[in-house]
């Protein structure tokens, strides 16, 4: 995942900016963005940011650049699925040493961003740099804005690591310094529907940008018969019902003293009229731990999609889907299949991991016709699927490298 594109060196302290917002804060006419994701999905991302009307869209890996407004950077807390976080861009010029770095911090007006009654956090990397070390040039920004606000008013805001009012991503490439605004405050993949936190889950923006890698059309019906706590189902029920991911959470940026709070409530209430209430085609998932099922199904109460997924207790050997049991011969659409097997990476999974692939392949002898995408973190697992991988590629779930491997399934409905 990437800090921030480096760039060229263009001695900017803050955007040019035009016009004021409700704050009296000059509130930017172009805004330079960045936003990480997992590797591996920065297509995905590309292409929502594309969706949203982003303009000068770059790819790298870890992550996507972009321009538009301060509307867009709004919108895009709002609406991306694949992203971990939005950034902003408030600086980018060279600073060769700590004295170069204070000096540089202290030309933006930190006013602007914050409130002397509130918190701030600074996330550092470093990289070829002759100050080596991430958490002193964290020190270095840090005071040189707390200093900034004691040399205007006399006293000095505190410093919050886990929930501050301004996260601020720093990066030192070579001597070129970079400092962006969090937006997003925390990841954007918490979009607060689960219920607890389950061990070792598929990550919900990496799980969406699976599905959009995929080329799934959002009009086929969609399965997964080892589903776990549901995240690939929920996503999907989210993405094909056009429900923003982050509607039910809150966000960095609404604490700001540029912040627009009558652009964000009309975001909102444009969200809200777009969001499906039903869908004419099936979504389901089924897995034989009933703990991990009941985990999946009070998520999807919680991110309101429950009258979208079904899920069951049932191996994914025998498990039928409700709609091929309730179909009349030759009726429907081929399933798409998703699935995040098992790859023994988890504790405790070991002794049921081939069992589970064996399963799983099971499954997919008894499907004709449609696509089945399955995300594989171990090389040794897939030949118990007992059928040809026609296409993969490379993406990160967490620390783990995997791959999603796509199967055809090809033939016809079973009648």
């Amino acid at each position: 995942m990437a800090d921030g594109p480096s760039g060229d060196a263009r001695g900017t302290p803050d955007p040019l900016v035009r016009g004021a917002g409700e704050s009296g804060v000059s509130v930017p006419s172009r805004v330079d963005y960045f936003s990480p994701c997992s590797l591996g999905v920065e297509a995905a991302l590309t292409a929502e940011l594309a969706e949203l009307g982003a303009k000068e869209i770059s790819s790298r890996p870890g992550g996507v650049s972009f321009a538009g407004d301060r509307r867009l950077g709004y919108a895009a807390n709002l609406w991306l699925r694949s992203a971990v976080r939005v950034q902003d861009l408030l600086l980018r010029e060279p600073a060769r040493g700590k004295e170069a770095v204070y000096a540089a911090t202290g030309r933006i007006d930190w006013m602007r961003h914050m409130r002397l009654d509130q918190t701030l956090a600074v996330d550092a990397s470093v990289r070829d740099s002759e100050m080596t070390h991430s958490n002193f040039v964290g020190l270095t920004v840090k005071d040189a804005i707390v200093d900034q606000f004691r040399a205007r008013t006399g006293r000095r805001p505190n410093v919050d690591a886990w929930n501050p009012d301004l996260p601020l991503k720093v990066v030192l490439k070579g001597d070129r310094l970079t400092i962006w605004r969090n937006l997003s405050g925390d990841s954007l993949h918490r979009r607060g529907y689960r219920p607890v936190q389950v061990r070792s889950p598929l990550n919900e923006a990496t799980a969406a940008g699976l599905l959009r890698l995929s080329g799934w059309d959002r009009a086929t019906p969609v399965v997964d018969p080892l589903c776990g706590s549901g995240t690939l189902l929920i996503e999907a029920a989210l993405l094909a019902s056009d429900r923003a991911p982050g509607m039910n959470r809150g966000f960095a940026f609404e604490r700001w003293p540029d912040f627009e709070p009558d652009l964000w409530r009309a975001l909102r209430a444009e969200a809200r009229a777009r969001a499906r209430p039903t869908l004419p085609f099936a979504i389901e998932g089924a897995d034989r731990h009933g703990g991990a099922v009941a985990i999946a199904a009070q998520s999807a109460r919680n991110a309101g999609v429950a009258g979208l997924v079904r899920f069951s207790v049932a191996d994914a050997r025998d498990w039928m889907p409700m709609r091929e049991v309730s179909r009349s011969p030759g009726e429907g659409s081929p399933w798409t299949v998703f699935c995040n097997p098992p790859y023994g990476e988890r504790i405790g999974e070991g002794e049921d991991l081939v069992d589970s692939w064996r399963a799983l392949g099971r499954f997919l002898e008894r499907r004709r016709g449609g696509r089945a995408f399955v995300l594989c973190g171990n090389p040794d697992m897939p030949r118990h699927v007992g059928r040809d991988v026609s296409r993969q590629r490379s993406v990160m779930n967490g620390q783990i490298e995997c791959r999603l491997l796509e199967y055809d399934l090809g033939g016809t409905l079973p009648t």
